[in-house]
């Protein structure tokens, strides 16, 4: 049985705190192979998201081309609407029985878990392991399996839009290719 990590969000856009962060969290819980699942649409996320959900997973695809261990999922953004994971979760069990799936958390969502739709049953379909940041309080629970220390990096999506939106250059605040592909997309130029 492989043990298969899912790390959700908006990757919008995916930058270097995101890789960082999954390499140690995938080397922490001895993963099999950690896929990155961009949401269609986060229901608890206001405003919706800065770039389409197709250049989302189109960066995220440039930003991990080889590297090993790292995959993209599309099952959310394959599918319509609002994205839960416990419905990923399903579709996931079902086409991969003999996986065993973690689910990737920051300690902000984990503190939002009650919230999510079906939380029970999501910790029935996969485990939750939490990672926090130096400084940060654990998160602990009867629904979460693990907690990860990762290191601290001071870069935000919405740090790196906000660049972009005023002409700053994002070189090293994400991957090279990303930076093109924002660049020639014209992404995240009139908001943040």
């Amino acid at each position: 049985m492989s043990l298969v990590g899912l790390f959700g969000g908006s990757f919008d856009p995916i930058h270097h705190g995101h890789l960082i962060v999954a390499g140690a969290v995938a080397e922490a819980l001895g993963l099999d192979e950690l896929r990155f699942m961009p949401a269609n649409e986060q229901p608890l996320k206001a405003g919706g998201h800065g770039a389409s959900a197709t250049d989302r997973t189109a960066m995220l695809e440039l930003a991990i081309a080889g590297a090993p261990g790292f995959s993209l999922e599309r099952a959310e953004v394959e599918r319509p609407g609002p994205s839960y994971t416990v419905d990923t979760l399903r579709l996931l069990r079902a086409r991969e029985p003999d996986a065993e799936f973690v689910v990737l958390l920051g300690t902000d969502a984990a503190a939002e878990l009650d919230r999510w739709r079906e939380p029970a049953e999501l910790v029935k379909l996969a485990r939750v392991a939490v990672f926090t940041r130096p400084g940060g309080r654990p998160v602990a629970g009867a629904r979460i399996w693990r907690s990860v220390a990762v290191p601290a990096i001071e870069i935000s999506a919405t740090a790196v839009r906000e660049r972009v939106r005023t002409g700053r250059p994002v070189r090293y605040w994400v991957p090279d290719a990303v930076a093109d592909y924002i660049a020639r997309h014209r992404l995240y130029l009139g908001h943040v």
